[in-house]
């Protein structure tokens, strides 16, 4: 998964070891004039600057990759939990993913803008709810019963108790 990093790596250390490859060359001797010893070290100075920009590009843009796909499989996790055991904690959640409660309410509402997760959340309770679009239909709040006005996909808030349903469809 981290063959920016890796390639960014070889890169790097392919554009040094050309320069000091060279630049031991020119200092040894093998170089019989300052001109040829000034001219080799420019070739290696042309060839490695280049190969080292590219790979510290490819090494960084692999960091940013693998903390991207971490974040993604942080909200699959979450997911799979909450379509398994039909409820969680987000308590429970924060704890188990090593992440804040605000870092879990992104991730919840990242998975309803994508259209993957369906239920409600009392935040009061502190407890995330999965459950099926059919069973969201109705225009009554699954917390506390009351009526709602449900319309298109996203989050409605209950007025009289304050738990969001999420809809996706």
């Amino acid at each position: 998964m981290n063959t920016g990093k890796i390639i960014g790596l070889i890169l790097i250390i392919a554009g040094l070891g050309i320069f000091l490859v060279v630049a031991a060359w020119a200092f040894s001797g093998a170089a019989q004039t300052t001109g040829g010893r000034i001219l080799g070290l420019v070739i290696a100075f042309v060839i490695a600057v280049p190969l080292i920009g590219v790979g510290i590009f490819l090494f960084i843009k692999g960091q940013r990759e693998a903390a991207e796909f971490a974040e993604v499989e942080k909200e699959r996790k979450l997911l799979g939990m909450v379509q398994a055991q039909g409820q969680v904690r987000i308590s429970d959640v924060a704890l188990e993913l090593d992440a804040s409660r605000d870092r879990v309410k992104g991730w919840i509402y990242d998975l309803v803008h994508k259209g993957l997760f369906a239920g409600y959340v009392n935040w009061d309770e502190g407890t995330l709810y999965s459950r099926d679009a059919a069973q969201l239909r109705g225009n009554k709040c699954p917390s506390c019963g009351g009526e709602l006005e449900l319309a298109g996909k996203g989050v409605v808030q209950c007025p009289f108790c304050g738990a969001e349903i999420f809809l996706t469809e």
